[in-house]
């Protein structure tokens, strides 16, 4: 089915979807108004959390008959095969479609797939972007022609703001289907055909969820028949991203085919990879989970295989098999690096703060997919897939899945349902076999796969009718779960095996057979199916896709398979960063990203009474954060000292903090090898110490190891209590450098952010630039860090409700070192601090603006004679300062404590310590949700025959000023607008007179002297005729109205009629009144015409140029001795001469005298002349005070 592309910029710009049975417009407009009949659908659905100056569009869904489509034009050459959603820019609003695609698959009958080559987006409030991307993605440019112009080409250096998002749509990745559910697997589908239910979509695999979401919920609020007419269209289209392809099997497709020598419908070979948008991204951003579960490069493989049957077996067989794939479920890094193969791999997090996110997602997979088998086909000899290696096989066993020791209710132990093996690929392919060794993990997993099974049916097709009834034969039971480091090259070569496995396994239960060109059109899509997904997370085709494709290694294979790794060092350093942020930018995941509002006046009221009534979903619970910073200046001796009474909680009311937050500088000696390639090993053994030192006196609820960070000598450790690490999600960890102008690691900054509960908090840990005169390079240091330091999506420092800042920031002591060092030794903290350089760097603005610190009520921390508590008495003896500090900001956080350990002494500072309360919110979400459906329901009956439909949350921000306007009310009689409001009319349209669809009749038009509101009262007739009609007589009259004639005829222009001329309202020209209104208006017969005047001789210049008075007599001034013509009308004065006016006076304006015979004359004033010229003696002298009447000119002497 066609559908239309239709825009509308008048008065509000609309862009209309139209079928020739249904049409769907955007609108972009503050005040709502339906562009249909009665009727119609309008739903104005949710923000979702937006905030009031989101921006908003409307929707209506209507038959097309009834929308008033007249004004709309084609907006693009091309038809819309779907709609995948609106997505904000800035505030622009942008539909996107789909323009064109290619259909590559077909599941089964009436199943086709087609895969999307190019999107359109365009603006809902702005023109200037139409056509806009035509030149942009095309590669065979031409010129405009001599009609065009240019104008449908974009202004040299604009970029079209969707350009990226629309690149990354149209490079083939992305599918989709209007026939069913391409987020399915063929078991978890319907067995009809007919199936369409956008609903069952799983939004896992649905890549423009987020731009679909608004059109999602607008479709859930229609009525059940609206709902089904509006799926009937295909207008709102989900895609998948990842790689789907079918292939034809000719018959005979087996053996017993062969011998039967009956011809049929060839059968089709189908693969689909549905690669996950949950944590979706590139190669070296995104690795490992997250705390819901989900991991990096997830993808779900399906193997189908349709068989209509012979012309002699009219029973249809369907064969699925599916598989899954995914990056190791640990939180895990691994940054860029010029060299294959050398990028260093971080675990980030301990095995107690990682294993509630590995049983989410184990758990997930064995709820979906049944029991799992995982297939771990990393390295054992390489030490970061080692140490990967071995804390998946610690997690793995420490899973309650993988227990057997449960018993049914019988007694006898059940199965576990998950289980291991570990397949070094690269070792087990090393021989002179190659890859063909591989095969040899059949024998293997041969038990699970055989346990697992695979998903059958089987049906007839009724020739007479157009419905097929099938039946299930077999379900798929388990699944196996297949990675290596990057999911990619092993992994795909793998589950090729694993599919050829089930597939033989199939057709030996049918007894059957296939040939050697079936076999090569499988590793045909495999291979295909390996590049696509490697070409979307590494940026290159896969590695070892020659052996997929062929089944053998040869030395072009490993040519290529070289060039495809020196090409993703490449990408991944240098593009993948902008591929990763046009991903956030489609998913909606960037920070400050607005979705789209549909704007509804009851979900505002909604929003408002949610807001109100916070404390009934919502509570605030106080928690404590114990913050700690110290220098170690290296010393590895400190590992030895007894640190509690740095760690002794001083601040603590209850019971102990449910954070520790450690900051460490110069954790390891800042020498050049260091600075190069920074060793975590220190670091690692600090962490075991804090530890031991943390849990020493707890029982039960022991700290653990949330997440550390290092960068050279800086490190940051959070520990949380493991009872509460359930509500902690979204940790993120983060580098900054600024030693050497950022080149050099020895001074920067360490940060970390999660949130707890719906709380966002961050902590910072930095060490700035040393030296007391560098105070400049410090708070250059801070508007670095602070400004630079980014987390993903977009996430900086200040998008958080609590900020910590720890560390030694090298802040010294403006003071003289005898007159600090007396200072101290008489208590005088105070004009210490009155003179410290980090104060009056924050009290200038200049650094660490609207953050607070508590009063420093401890002895400078810096610098001490390692081992005693005297200040530096070496040769350079520094001066003493505060140069360890802590600093917060946040309404949420407010501190309790703030002090130093003196008696630790391994190094020349002192460690400090700060205790804070941290106010955290904690959403019943199920509450809210029960809240707001029956605040929603409230609000719908007072509106009794509303139909607007709204959605259950959104922005709590609402104009109150609004919640009137776009009430579309229901007619109360068939054929009537709806009823109005104090601020929208039917009778207007956004202020402009009424525009009457009455058809008026012969000879008479619309009578502009009646009131445009037809319900006030009026003398006024409706019609008046044209030949006769005259407004001043009309105006006059109170007579009675105009019959209307019995036979209307067509109607006249819809304008107002000019009023009549009246020469009395214009200006007087010269002083010379003109024709008084109660003059009659002389016939056209009764004038002269009269011939134009000579034009006046042109002015010679004068031999003497004179300053003449303004003040004084001008013979200029009309009627005295002035020209006239002989009708008592000025004749037109010339224009006057362009002369200097260079040191004039300001004219001033006359006071002209009334005139007993008409309005007042205005005088014209005189051209002006050129002043006179100032002595050459004085030039200093004051102008306005000369009086020299003429100037000579200056001759030489």
């Amino acid at each position: 089915m066609a559908v239309k592309i239709l825009h509308n910029d008048y008065p509000h710009r609309s862009i209309a979807l139209s079928t020739p049975s249904h049409t769907l417009i955007f609108h972009h407009s503050t005040n709502h108004k339906s562009n249909g009949g009665s009727g119609s659908q309008v739903s104005l659905g949710d923000r979702d959390g937006s905030s009031p100056n989101a921006p908003q569009c409307a929707i209506e869904f209507a038959p097309t008959r009834r929308c008033n489509l007249e004004e709309y034009t084609p907006l693009t050459r091309h038809n819309c095969m779907g709609c995948l959603g609106l997505i904000s820019i800035g505030r622009d609003i942008f539909l996107c479609v789909i323009t064109s695609a290619k259909e590559v698959a077909q599941v089964r009958p009436g199943e086709v797939v087609s895969r999307i080559l190019g999107v359109e987006f365009h603006c809902l409030n702005r023109t200037d972007y139409d056509h806009f991307l035509e030149s942009e993605i095309n590669s065979y440019q031409t010129d405009a022609d001599g009609w065009d112009q240019g104008r449908s080409q974009q202004p040299l250096g604009v970029e079209h703001p969707c350009l990226a998002v629309k690149k990354l749509l149209s490079d083939g990745t992305f599918y989709y289907s209007s026939h069913f559910d391409l987020t399915s697997r063929l078991q978890d589908r319907s067995l009809n055909l007919d199936g369409f239910d956008i609903d069952s979509f799983d939004p896992g695999f649905m890549w423009n969820t987020y731009m679909i979401t608004p059109l999602l919920q607008f479709r859930s609020h229609l009525s059940h028949d609206e709902r089904s007419d509006l799926d009937d269209t295909r207008f709102l289209t989900c895609v998948i991203r990842g790689f789907v392809e079918s292939l034809t099997i000719q018959r005979p497709m087996t053996a017993m085919e062969a011998r039967s020598k009956s011809a049929g419908m060839p059968a089709l070979l189908t693969l689909i990879s549905r690669l996950s948008c949950k944590r979706a991204g590139t190669r070296f951003n995104a690795r490992g989970i997250d705390d819901d579960g989900n991991v990096a490069n997830f993808v779900e493989t399906e193997t189908v295989i349709w068989n209509p049957g012979s012309s002699s077996n009219v029973e249809s067989t369907g064969f699925s098999y599916c598989q899954i794939r995914g990056s190791i479920p640990i939180f895990w890094e691994q940054q860029t690096g010029l060299l294959p193969n050398q990028q260093k791999i971080q675990i980030t997090r301990s095995p107690e703060a990682t294993h509630p996110a590995f049983e989410k997602h184990m758990e997930g997979i064995v709820l979906k997919y049944g029991a799992s088998h995982v297939v771990n086909l990393l390295s054992e000899t390489k030490s970061g897939e080692a140490e990967l290696s071995s804390r998946y096989r610690k997690h793995l066993r420490a899973s309650s899945l993988a227990e057997s020791r449960n018993q049914d209710r019988q007694g006898h132990h059940t199965a576990a349902l998950l289980r291991n093996t570990e397949y070094d690929f690269h070792a087990e392919t090393k021989g002179p076999s190659g890859y063909e060794a591989a095969n040899a993990i059949r024998r293997i997993v041969d038990s699970s796969a055989e346990a697992f099974g695979y998903f059958l049916m089987e049906g007839s097709t009724n020739e007479n009718e157009a419905e097929s009834s099938y039946d299930v034969v077999l379900q798929q039971e388990g699944v196996f779960r297949t990675n290596c480091l990057d999911c990619l090259d092993r992994t795909n070569l793998v589950q090729g095996i694993f599919s050829r496995m089930a597939i033989e396994s199939f057709l030996e239960q049918r007894n059957e057979g296939v040939g050697n060109d079936f076999w090569m059109r499988h590793s045909t899509l495999w291979a295909d199916n390996g590049d696509a997904l490697s070409k979307i997370y590494a940026g290159t085709g896969a590695l070892k896709s020659s052996f997929t494709r062929t089944g053998k290694m040869s030395l072009a294979g490993a040519i290529a398979d070289a060039r495809k790794s020196v090409t993703r060092t490449y990408i991944n350093n240098f593009t993948d960063k902008d591929r990763q942020n046009t991903m956030d930018v489609l998913l909606g995941r960037l920070v400050g990203q607005e979705p789209v509002g549909l704007y509804d006046p009851i979900n505002d009221y909604v929003n408002s009474e949610l807001s109100k009534r916070m404390s009934e979903f919502s509570t605030e619970v106080p928690i404590h954060i114990y913050c700690g910073t110290f220098n170690l200046n290296g010393r590895i001796p400190g590992l030895e000292c007894d640190l509690r009474e740095w760690l002794q909680f001083r601040g603590a009311t209850e019971r102990q903090p449910e954070l520790v937050v450690i900051g460490f500088q110069e954790i390891v000696e800042l020498s050049p090898q260091q600075i190069m390639a920074t060793d975590p090993e220190q670091r690692k053994r600090w962490e075991r110490v804090l530890l031991k030192c943390l849990n020493r006196n707890n029982t039960g609820d022991s700290y653990i190891l949330l997440r550390s960070g290092q960068l050279v000598g800086a490190a940051l450790m959070i520990f949380v209590r493991s009872s509460v690490i359930g509500q902690i999600k979204n940790v993120e960890g983060s580098l900054k450098k600024t030693g050497m102008s950022g080149v050099a690691g020895n001074k920067g900054a360490v940060a970390i952010r999660f949130e707890y509960a719906n709380t966002r908090i961050c902590f910072v840990t930095a060490h700035l630039a040393a030296g007391f005169s560098n105070v400049d390079e410090r708070n250059r240091d801070y508007e670095t860090i602070a400004s630079g330091l980014r987390f993903q999506q977009g996430r900086r420092i200040e998008n958080h409700d609590a900020i910590v800042w720890l560390g030694d920031f090298n802040y010294r002591i403006g003071l003289p070192d005898d007159k600090v060092r007396g200072l101290v030794q008489d208590g005088d903290l105070q004009y210490l601090y009155d003179n410290d350089q980090l104060h009056l760097s924050m009290v200038s603005g200049q650094a660490f603006q609207y953050y607070t610190e508590a009063k420093l009520n401890f002895l400078p921390t810096y610098k001490y004679d390692i081992g005693t508590n005297f200040y530096d008495s070496s040769e350079k003896r520094r001066v003493p300062a505060w140069c360890d500090r802590i600093l917060w900001k946040g309404r949420r956080i407010n501190q309790l404590s703030y002090g130093s350990a003196q008696n630790i002494m391994f190094s020349d500072h002192r460690p400090v310590y700060a205790m804070f309360q941290c106010s955290v919110a904690i959403v019943n979400e199920e509450l809210k949700t029960k809240l707001s459906k029956d605040l929603y329901a409230k609000a719908k009956a007072n509106f009794k025959g509303a139909r607007v439909t709204v959605s259950n949350t959104g922005s709590s921000g609402h104009d109150e000023k609004q919640q009137y306007d776009l009430l579309d009310m229901e007619p109360l009689v068939p054929g009537l607008p709806p009823p109005s409001s104090e601020k929208q009319k039917w009778w207007l349209n956004d202020g402009l007179p009424a525009k009457s669809i009455l058809d008026a009749p012969v000879g008479y038009t619309h009578n502009p002297s009646r009131p445009y509101n037809p319900w006030s009262d009026s003398t006024e007739p409706d019609w008046v005729t044209i030949d006769s009609y005259n407004p001043s007589v009309h105006s006059q009259s109170t007579g009675s109205k105009s019959n209307s004639p019995p036979n209307p005829g067509p109607p006249l222009p819809g304008k107002r009629l000019p009023p009549p001329f009246d020469p009395s309202t214009l200006p007087p020209l010269y002083g010379v009144p003109l024709l008084p209104r109660n003059d009659p208006i002389p016939a056209f017969s009764d004038l002269k015409v009269k011939s134009s005047p000579k034009p006046p001789p042109v002015p010679r210049k004068p031999v003497e140029l004179r300053r003449r008075s303004l003040t004084g007599d001008l013979d200029l001034i009309t009627g005295v001795n002035g020209i006239t013509g002989s009708n008592g009308i000025a004749d037109h004065m010339p224009p006057p001469r362009r002369v200097s006016t260079m040191g004039a006076q300001p004219l001033q304006p006359q006071k002209l005298q009334p005139h007993n015979s008409g309005p007042p004359r205005r005088k014209p004033l005189p051209p002006p002349e050129l002043p006179a010229r100032p002595p050459m003696g004085d030039l200093m002298d004051n102008e306005s005070q000369l009086s020299l009447n003429s100037w000579q000119p200056l001759k030489p002497s």
